[in-house]
């Protein structure tokens, strides 16, 4: 195994989790950030005001796009798994 198959698959396994977290995390800026916005102007400084919403929404995200994730996920897999002979060479 060569140099280069190490950083291909470092890379790789690096972009598949930032494309399975990006929906997640943005779900979080989006809500955080507008309850940001409420609580400014409300003036209401309560912790879990920010906490629960954004929960809520990472769990709705979650359970909406876990077929999609489960999918990638699976064909990541099966192409690692396909490619381990190249790899041994």
């Amino acid at each position: 195994m060569n140099d280069a198959a190490i950083v291909d698959l470092a890379r790789n396994a690096l972009l598949m989790a930032v494309t399975l977290a990006a929906p997640m995390l943005l779900v979080a800026l989006v809500v955080g950030l507008l309850i940001s916005i409420v609580q400014a102007v409300t003036q209401i400084q309560e912790q879990t005001l920010a906490f629960v919403p954004k929960l809520l929404a990472v769990a709705m995200v979650f359970l909406i796009g876990l077929p999609w994730m489960i999918q990638m996920a699976g064909k990541y897999t099966t192409e690692l798994l396909r490619s381990i002979p190249a790899l041994a060479r």
